[in-house]
């Protein structure tokens, strides 16, 4: 349908504090990183305007705080997402082990009609670091991944920018398909974007 309205794909960004939601987010829409750390408060949106499969759609990035004093703030920024990016640092277990609790929290604050079928995309991030400071493998991840029903599972650097922009493109293409599946639902509420200021300029990385 050529007289579609305008596509926005709303992709909540979560996993525990430092982990560099922030940095990766920032490579992928501002191809920038900066080594300086700065926690964000709340959360954050940045957008960016895609093709997928030669459609043009904008991609509202939303990158919230890993505190868990922040994690109250949920439901307003869970709702009427379309994707849910699960990050954690592969030199740090604790930030893997919580990736359960993040997708758990996810889904009761979201509400998605579909829980089991809504798409997820897990991100290792600070492969740059080096082999030997690495606490989990490759294959642990991946089996976490498809013990949750195969969710698409991504090394990154947002330093070095592996990984980020394939690691996106299937977000958007799967936020897409999900936002597209809502269309059958008339009764599904419309996605509105909450205006709460400058992105910040800090990184978790």
């Amino acid at each position: 349908m050529s007289s579609r309205k305008k596509i926005l794909l709303k992709v909540i960004i979560l996993g525990d504090s430092g982990v560099g939601k922030t940095s990766l987010m920032n490579q992928y829409v501002n191809k920038k990183f900066t080594a300086s750390y700065k926690a964000t408060i709340g959360a954050d949106f940045l957008t960016k305007e895609v093709l997928v499969d030669d459609r043009l759609v904008t991609m509202q990035l939303w990158d919230t705080a890993g505190q868990e004093r922040f994690q109250s703030l949920g439901v307003a920024f869970y709702r009427g997402a379309d994707c849910c990016v699960l990050v954690y640092d592969v030199n740090n277990a604790k930030s893997f082990d919580t990736l359960d609790s993040w997708r758990d929290e996810f889904l009761i604050q979201a509400s998605p009609m579909d829980p089991e079928s809504f798409p997820f995309v897990v991100l290792g991030n600070k492969v740059d670091v080096g082999e030997d400071k690495r606490v989990i493998s490759s294959k642990r991840a991946t089996a976490f991944c498809q013990g949750k029903g195969g969710i698409p599972y991504f090394e990154t650097s947002a330093k070095e920018a592996v990984n980020v922009e394939q690691a996106f493109e299937v977000i958007a293409r799967n936020a897409l398909a999900q936002e597209e599946s809502q269309d059958f639902n008339p009764d599904f509420p419309e996605t509105i974007p909450i205006n709460i200021g400058e992105q910040n300029q800090g990184c978790s990385c």
